[in-house]
C-alpha cells in the first residue's frame, strides 16, 4: 500500500473501521483453558450431569490435588491470585491479614467486626482438582466421553472421602477413582440462597466405567498432569503478588506496618457487612463496592467461575487459627 492510499482510506474511515472490528474481534475472543471442564446451569436454574472421577495420571501418586488461592476486590481493582502457600511458603495476602489480627489484639474472634469482615474476605480458598471423564452432560453432549480436568470445592471433596472412608461400618468403602470398582458422580446443582449448591448430588452404585481394558488405557493415557497445576511457574514471586496487592489495597504493604497504614487510610468502610459469610465473599464484596467508581463490576467469566463454587465451605477455622499461630497458614 502506497502512502497516497493510506491517505485516501484515512479519509474514507476504511482504517478506523478495520481497527475497530480487530478490537472487537479481539474482546470477543476470550482465552479458554480448553482442559477444563465445568458445570452449567440450565433455564430452569438447575444442573446436571454425569462424571467419573479417574485414577492418578502415570507417574503421579495422588488422583487429586489441592491449590490454595485469594479472590477479592479493593478500590484499585481486583486480586485474583494463586496464594504462595500451597507450596507451604509465606504469601502476602496471609501476611497482610495476620497483621491486622496482630494489631487488635492478637485474637481474631476478639477483633473489631470490620476487621474480622475484611480478614474473612481477602482469606484464601481451597479447591480440589482431578480428571475426570464426562459421561453425560445434557448442555454440551459433545463432551461425553472426553477427559477434562475438573476445579471442585470442598462440598465434593467430602462426598469422595464419605466413600473412600464411610462414617458407618454397614457402609461399603468404594475408590471412586477406579476404573473398574469406582463410581460414576451425578452431580445436581440447585441453586440456595442465590448460590449454587450441591448438597444433592451422589455417586452411583459401584461399576466399570467401560468394559474394555484397551479404551479405558487409552483414556488413562489422555489425562492431564495434575503436578503440573503446582508447578513453580503457576505462582507469581512474593514480589509480585505484594505489588499486586498494594495495587488493589491502595496501600504500601509491609508485613509490620499493614494495620497501621489500614487505621490511617481507613478507606476500607465499604467492606464492612456483618452479614458477609465465608461462602458469598465475592458476591458481596461485588454488591459492597457498586459506590467505588475505581472497582470495576465482576467481569462475567469470573462470576460464572464465582457461582460454581460459591457455597463451598473451606478451611476457615484453621486459616484464622493459623493467622497467628503458624505463618505457613
Amino acid at each position: 500500500m502506497s502512502f497516497a492510499d493510506l491517505k485516501k482510506q484515512s479519509r474514507l474511515g476504511v482504517l478506523t473501521s478495520k481497527l475497530v472490528q480487530e478490537v472487537e474481534k479481539m474482546s470477543s475472543s476470550k482465552t479458554v483453558d480448553e482442559r477444563f471442564w465445568k458445570p452449567e446451569m440450565d433455564k430452569g436454574g438447575t444442573g446436571y450431569a454425569v462424571i467419573r472421577f479417574l485414577p492418578p495420571p502415570e507417574n503421579e501418586d495422588l488422583p487429586w490435588v489441592q491449590l490454595y488461592s485469594h479472590g477479592f476486590q479493593g478500590p484499585g481493582g481486583w486480586y485474583i491470585e494463586n496464594s504462595l502457600t500451597t507450596l507451604n511458603k509465606k504469601d502476602p495476602v496471609t501476611e497482610y491479614n495476620r497483621s491486622l489480627v496482630i494489631e487488635n489484639g492478637g485474637v481474631f474472634e476478639k477483633c473489631p467486626q470490620k476487621i474480622k469482615d475484611i480478614v474473612r474476605n481477602q482469606k484464601r480458598k481451597l479447591s480440589y482438582y482431578s480428571n475426570i471423564y464426562v459421561v453425560k452432560d445434557p448442555l454440551h453432549p459433545e463432551n461425553e466421553g472426553k477427559v477434562f480436568l475438573f476445579k471442585y470445592g470442598k462440598k465434593v471433596y467430602d462426598k469422595i472421602l464419605a466413600k473412600l472412608e464411610p462414617e458407618f461400618q454397614d457402609e461399603e468403602k468404594v475408590n471412586v477413582f477406579d476404573f473398574w470398582s469406582g463410581a460414576n458422580f451425578k452431580l445436581k446443582i440447585v441453586k440456595k440462597d442465590g448460590y449454587w449448591n450441591y448438597d444433592n448430588s451422589e455417586f452411583a452404585a459401584p461399576s466399570a466405567l467401560l468394559d474394555d481394558d484397551e479404551e479405558l488405557e487409552q483414556i488413562w493415557k489422555k489425562q492431564y498432569s495434575l503436578n503440573a497445576l503446582l508447578a513453580p511457574d503457576q505462582f507469581k514471586s512474593y514480589e509480585e503478588l505484594e505489588t499486586r496487592l498494594n495495587n488493589v489495597l491502595g496501600i504500601k504493604f509491609s508485613s509490620t506496618k499493614a494495620a497501621s497504614a489500614f487505621k490511617e487510610e481507613d478507606q476500607y468502610e465499604s467492606y464492612s457487612s456483618p452479614n458477609t459469610s465465608t461462602e458469598s465473599v465475592m458476591d458481596e464484596l461485588e454488591r459492597s463496592y457498586t459506590k467505588s467508581k475505581s472497582a470495576p463490576p465482576v467481569p462475567d467469566s469470573m462470576k460464572k467461575e464465582l457461582d460454581s463454587l460459591s457455597g463451598e465451605e473451606d478451611d476457615a477455622m484453621s486459616y484464622f487459627k493459623g493467622l497467628i499461630e503458624d505463618w505457613l497458614i
